[in-house]
């Protein structure tokens, strides 16, 4: 379990902070915010595949092999069901935030987005290793 943790430390703390963000943080109503049109749903974007973004990396950087399993559970499939479970605590556990599935939509798309740049960035290291 150490081990897990000395992997993926920044994943973790992103994964903290998406939580923390979702669920204890001041709701979008009490921030004076510009008037950008679906602001909220670029947030969730950016967030989901950020987190994923920095799994792939760290995914990448502590193996020598791509197990397509395991990160498509871990860096795609996890973190979508994570937005899904935060988007159903706000709706039915809090009173200061509001559940949408609109949200779990940026969410998905953010972590797919992630997948495609952690493939991008499998290949390229790939490459610069068989060029080596």
């Amino acid at each position: 379990m150490i081990r897990f943790f000395k992997k993926y430390p920044l994943s973790l703390v992103c994964l903290a902070l998406v939580w923390y963000l979702s669920i204890w943080f001041l709701p979008p109503d009490y921030i004076e915010l510009p008037s950008i049109n679906f602001l909220d749903k670029w947030t969730h974007f950016v967030m989901y595949g950020g987190t994923c973004s920095v799994i792939w990396f760290e995914y990448l950087r502590s193996h020598q092999s791509l197990n397509k399993q395991k990160l498509f559970l871990w860096a795609w499939l996890a973190p979508t069901l994570m937005g899904g479970v935060i988007e159903l605590v706000q709706a039915y556990c809090t009173t200061n935030r509001s559940g949408e599935w609109l949200d779990l939509a940026a969410d998905a798309v953010g972590c797919t987005l992630a997948v495609g740049v952690g493939l991008l960035l499998w290949r390229i290291i790939k490459c610069k290793k068989e060029t080596m």
